[in-house]
């Protein structure tokens, strides 16, 4: 099945001409994959030389011609160039095919305005063609727009080609995870992704009928939907579902229902809901559920607990979908946690009185800034070398200052998805008590209530 894809390279103008001028230089930032496509040309480690074309220039010299068709009608900002690829299913087409289908993919996309690079990749399993092209027309200098209707154009046409050569294609695509999402779950982290795969494997593995499975994740707190012939799940506080063949192609209903229960024992077993270990006495009044807090920091202990970060050299992991995860986000809580600390910063108001510090601080700092600036301009070529020192000392101040009111603000957002989270918990657990699950009251009667349980606490 061929897939496609296509994505924008930011840069300047002047990156371009240093590189090509001097190939030793470091390529730009953010435009590696870029230039990697040229050198392939050059320097083919992952193709041969017969898998390498261009449109409308010569391969050989492409980056260069690129460069000129840029400086012949002064388009010098912000898009570069772009870079796609066109990917298709593991053995079903030789590499002189899929350069065929790429060529001619190029051709209809971009070959009437556009300067092309199109090269086949034999390093994959999958054999993919790669297309790199100037994001400036030859023809009349204007910029490549990669619409909507331009991404359906370059989908329809690389099935119509597919089609032709008798090749699959994707009947019922649908849409990707996010790039970082898409690295999280790469790396093995507990993206929403893997903890539903997870949860589904579990329910269905473990219960013998599907109302049983589908029981199951509803306790854990999923909104399901097994009508269909597409199942569907998804946790509250996402707006769409996500169908169970998109997480695992095999995962039809059909499928599913043939291969359920298979480590259950005789008999028409449920899947088992866990919950969390009793909390340990000093952090059992951190938190009270349904009610809001702006004791943030006590939150936040409650929270590292729940996730498992505290105490140390536990082994428990959280059972609950909400909670697993902001599990891939652990390196941000601690952060956060050790800035409050270093910070003391107990409660929302210490946190918006250390922001007004920083926000004050930053005012005054951008201020000397400027002035320094101006100074530059009218000092004289000795004095501008402490003056630039100078400057950069504010600046390495100012990044600092930045950094602190960026972790301070994701503090005050984060408190909040905490305490949403941790209701969701705590309603999921007192429904599957049968218990009823109450209202949420203010942060003024929440404080009041957390107090006296303190003073209970400590007598």
């Amino acid at each position: 099945m061929a897939t496609t894809s296509l994505w924008h390279i930011k840069g300047r103008l002047g990156d371009l001409i240093d590189y090509v001028e001097n190939p030793e230089k470091t390529v730009p930032k953010g435009t590696e994959d870029f230039f990697n496509v040229f050198e392939y040309v050059r320097r083919p480690d992952k193709t041969t030389d017969q898998y390498v074309d261009a449109i409308n220039c010569r391969k050989e010299i492409a980056l260069q011609q690129m460069i000129l068709t840029k400086k012949q009608y002064g388009k010098n900002d912000k898009y570069i160039a772009w870079h796609g690829y066109q990917s298709f299913k593991v053995g079903e087409v030789s590499p002189d095919i899929a350069h065929e289908i790429g060529m001619k993919l190029a051709n209809e996309m971009w070959g009437d305005r556009f300067q092309v690079v199109v090269t086949t990749h034999l390093d994959k399993d999958h054999i993919h063609n790669h297309f790199a092209f100037n994001s400036v027309s030859f023809k009349d200098g204007g910029k490549y727009n990669y619409s909507k209707k331009e991404q359906q154009r370059l989908r329809d046409t690389s099935d119509r080609l597919c089609r032709e050569y008798e090749l699959s294609v994707i009947t019922h695509p649908h849409k990707a995870p996010s790039r970082p999402v898409w690295l999280d779950e790469k790396s093995g982290k507990p993206t929403r992704y893997n903890v539903y795969r997870k949860d589904i494997t579990a329910a269905f593995s473990e219960s013998t009928t599907v109302q049983n499975a589908e029981k199951y994740l509803q306790r854990l707190g999923y909104i399901t939907d097994f009508s269909g012939a597409h199942w569907k799940i998804r946790l509250p506080q996402y707006e769409h579902f996500t169908r169970l063949d998109t997480l695992e192609e095999r995962w039809t209903p059909e499928y599913l229902r043939r291969n359920m229960g298979r480590n259950a024992p005789y008999g028409s077993r449920r899947a088992r809901v866990e919950f969390s270990p009793y909390m340990p006495y000093e952090y059992r009044y951190y938190y009270t559920p349904f009610k809001r807090t702006s004791h943030i920091y006590k939150l936040y202990v409650y929270y590292c607990f729940e996730l498992g970060i505290f105490p140390k050299n536990q082994s428990y992991k959280p059972v609950s979908p909400y909670l697993r995860e902001d599990l891939r986000k652990l390196d941000e809580f601690t952060a956060q946690v050790d800035y409050m600390q270093f910070q003391h910063i107990q409660t929302l108001d210490d946190l918006y009185k250390d922001r007004s510090v920083l926000e004050d601080r930053l005012g005054e700092l951008t201020a000397q800034r400027t002035k320094l600036q101006n100074k530059i301009r009218r000092a004289t070529p000795e004095e501008k070398v402490s003056l630039r020192r100078e400057k950069a000392n504010l600046t390495e101040e100012i990044t600092a200052i930045r950094k602190d009111l960026k972790c301070n603000r994701a503090i005050e957002e984060r408190s909040v998805h905490i305490q949403d989270t941790l209701d969701r918990v705590s309603a999921n657990e007192r429904r599957a008590a049968g218990r009823d699950v109450p209202q949420q009251v203010t942060y003024e009667e929440n404080e009041i209530t957390t107090k006296k349980k303190e003073r209970n606490y400590e007598r």
